[in-house]
């Protein structure tokens, strides 16, 4: 599937039929690697040359909005399904692949009547960008708040052993507590091991012997408990921390870890939950801006070859897919078939010809302008 695409007008000298065949031909002859589609555009309102000069100037940033808007809800979607494990599907516009829906344009009068006023068609599909736009920042967020609060959990337990949380690794028979006992945790650097196997009964007086078990271990420390009597504890956190042993503050709570464990079980839920619902969201509002896009493009190809070729309305508007090496020449056929006159008062704009139409960077004696879908 093409990915950039061009939509042009050619003014009509004679009739539109023969125009489409001459173009036919010629790029079938010239540069036959390229598609070329009819773009069907209605009679639209033209209304005053004012009301046209004016929306031109809004059309060339208006695009530029709407197009970002769909290339943030196609990498949304990318992410998503590379997040899911998904196998990336090929997105449509009411049941329809992308590039077919831009290929066989079909103008919908339901949704934007012939003869509504130009702007009031461009400034509804503005308006329903943005607030699709708006829905996809506010989704984002709340979906990106999950995973944040995850990934801090995650964070969390899957750190070194002197930072992380240490209640996933410890259950209620590895602790004694008592009246006149205590279970202390230890976090021993893996090359210290022996030392603290052989010294941890003798750092203090009231260590009960052969109290220390190893809990958990990762590539630097490895995580011992060891039990003795509560009025020994401090010291014991302080001679252990002289030889290098650091204890770690922790208190085995069964209702806390019951909650942590509900939490995070939620938090998994909720993220798999807006996960899926923020996909399927992303699925139906790529077309409905795609096809406000196109509908959109219409409008500009009809707004500009007005203002290009002039009244009453009388061009051929086409899609086309040029490949880089055949551009150039795709472009010297579209002149050709503009017409001399036309092409001569465009090509020397710098000497006072007309220049773009659109804020377009570039001047043809053609309307041209390009659709990019990544």
């Amino acid at each position: 599937m093409a990915t950039r695409y061009w939509v042009a007008s050619l003014p009509v000298q004679n009739s539109a039929s023969s125009l489409w065949s001459r173009l036919q031909e010629s790029i079938s002859k010239h540069a036959f690697d390229t598609p070329l589609y009819r773009f069907n555009i209605p009679n639209l309102r033209v209304g005053t040359l004012d009301s046209l000069l004016a929306l031109s100037d809004d059309l060339f940033k208006s695009n530029a909005f709407i197009e970002g808007v769909s290339h943030k809800i196609r990498r949304q979607i990318e992410e998503l399904e590379r997040v899911s494990g998904m196998i990336s599907t090929s997105l449509t516009v009411d049941g329809v692949p992308v590039d077919s829906y831009l290929t066989r344009f079909v103008w919908d009068e339901a949704k934007y009547p012939n003869m509504s006023p130009l702007k009031e068609i461009v400034d509804a599909i503005h308006a329903q960008i943005a607030k699709i736009e708006d829905d996809l920042k506010v989704r984002v967020a709340e979906y990106n708040n999950v995973r944040s609060q995850l990934n801090t959990i995650n964070r969390k337990q899957s750190g070194s052993l002197a930072v992380r949380d240490l209640s996933n690794l410890v259950k209620a028979r590895d602790i004694i507590s008592s009246e006149h006992l205590t279970t202390l945790l230890a976090i021993v650097p893996k090359y210290s091991e022996k030392d603290w196997l052989s010294s941890y009964e003798t750092l203090t007086a009231y260590v009960v012997p052969r109290s220390s078990k190893k809990l958990y271990e990762d590539n630097e420390y490895a995580l011992y408990t060891v039990t003795l009597f509560h009025r020994d504890a401090d010291n014991f956190r302080t001679k252990a921390r002289d030889r290098g042993f650091q204890i770690r503050d922790f208190e085995y709570d069964p209702e806390t870890q019951e909650s942590r464990k509900q939490e995070l079980e939620k938090l998994m839920h909720d993220q798999e939950t807006l996960r899926s619902s923020l996909l399927q969201w992303c699925y139906a509002s790529y077309g409905e801006v795609f096809s406000s896009w196109m509908h959109f493009c219409a409008v500009r190809v009809f707004a500009e070859s007005i203002l290009r070729y002039g009244l009453p309305p009388s061009f051929l508007s086409v899609v086309l897919a040029p490949s880089t090496k055949s551009e150039k020449k795709v472009r010297s056929i579209l002149e050709e078939l503009c017409g001399s006159a036309n092409s001569a008062y465009w090509k020397f704009e710098d000497e006072g010809g007309m220049g773009g139409v659109g804020g377009d960077a570039d001047a043809y004696p053609y309307v041209c302008f390009t659709i990019n879908l990544v």
